[in-house]
């Protein structure tokens, strides 16, 4: 049963995990982490309160979290298939797994600036500190290792989400799982796929822990 080709196969199969979470990740924090400073800054209690756009950001985010991982791959196939090419396989999965972490980033990164001290933003905005400089030198500083945290958080949920995909062909150890353990009955190999990505979460978060414990300055 563990052949050379079952062991590529499982192999190829972390790298592909590996390749969407981590891509998705990247994407998503680019997408994720301005629309999170921009809610925190527009909120009523924010920097620079703006009903109008907290509102916008705020029910978009609501919305798209509302939505199931599964349909929103389905829903989003023709974006797919515009930017990707195809419906399939790990670069589009990138895609929908990047529109789905976008936005539970944003929240995450919203909640991690509000936990900020505001007696530190104050002595920012007395000594004429201008918003730009507040929220790179001041907020994103102070939050830095709730940010950390987050982003753990975030690898392991993108992780979660990457094997969904395999349902429909999105490659990685999802897939693997799919067809080998559930249309061929080789329950071993779902088992070997359950402990690979357990034990890949468990990476992360190990890596993830350790940084933000070296970031934050209260353990010094």
């Amino acid at each position: 049963m563990w052949t050379k080709e079952i062991m590529m196969i499982l192999l190829e199969g972390v790298g592909n995990t590996l390749y969407m979470t981590l891509v998705s990740t990247f994407f998503g924090y680019l997408l994720g982490l301005p629309m999170g400073i921009t809610l925190a800054v527009t909120d009523k209690n924010g920097i620079r309160p703006n009903r109008i756009i907290y509102k916008i950001l705020d029910v978009t985010a609501n919305i798209v979290r509302s939505i199931p991982f599964l349909i929103l791959l389905i829903l989003i196939m023709p974006l797919t298939l515009l930017i990707v090419g195809k419906t399939y396989g790990p670069s589009a999965t990138i895609v929908s797994l990047t529109f789905a972490a976008a936005p539970f980033i944003a929240r995450m990164v919203e909640s991690s600036i509000n936990e900020v001290d505001k007696g530190v933003i104050e002595a920012a905005q007395s000594m004429g500190a201008g918003t730009f400089t507040i929220i790179w030198r001041v907020m994103l500083v102070e939050a830095r290792t709730s940010i950390l945290v987050g982003a753990t958080i975030a690898i392991g949920t993108i992780l979660g989400y990457s094997a969904m995909a395999g349902v429909i062909g999105g490659g990685g150890l999802g897939d693997i799982a799919i067809r080998y353990g559930y249309y061929r009955y080789q329950t071993d190999i779902m088992f070997a796929t359950v402990i690979l990505l357990v034990v890949l979460v468990q990476v992360f978060q190990t890596i993830g822990m350790k940084l933000s414990g070296r970031l934050d300055k209260r353990k010094r």
